[in-house]
């Protein structure tokens, strides 16, 4: 190989080099982003999966101790201390009878807006 090959041969090596760290820092950034991501999503299905065996277990209380399940989600937190991130949580209640169990579904709404900025 001539003296000019040479060269550029390790040129084109040094700037591969140069190359590398910036594109392993960003590959190193997006994975931890990425990461924290997943484990925030996890957590919050975590808290509404909780939430709803919450109000489960508590509506089940209520039947076995007073013979009726409880007409709404404030008697919950009123009388057996049901606890609710607002915030965070809607929970959509519903009760057919007070002899048969409610049917309930609980929305993650932290992500969400109301709608009304700029109104």
């Amino acid at each position: 190989m001539t003296q000019m090959g040479k060269y550029t041969e390790k040129r084109f090596f040094a700037v591969l080099r140069g190359m590398f760290l910036p594109i392993a820092v960003v590959i190193v950034i997006l994975m931890f982003f990425t990461g924290v991501s997943n484990i925030q999503s996890s957590s919050g299905d975590e808290g509404m999966r909780q939430l709803e065996e919450s109000i489960r277990r508590t509506a089940a209380a209520c039947y076995a101790s007073e013979g009726i399940y409880p007409p709404t989600v404030e008697y919950m937190e009123e009388k057996y201390g049901l606890q609710i991130d607002k915030d965070r949580y809607y929970v959509d209640y519903n009760i057919f009878a007070s002899n048969i169990m409610p049917d309930f579904t609980v929305l993650d709404i932290s992500g969400m807006s109301d709608g009304s900025e700029g109104r």
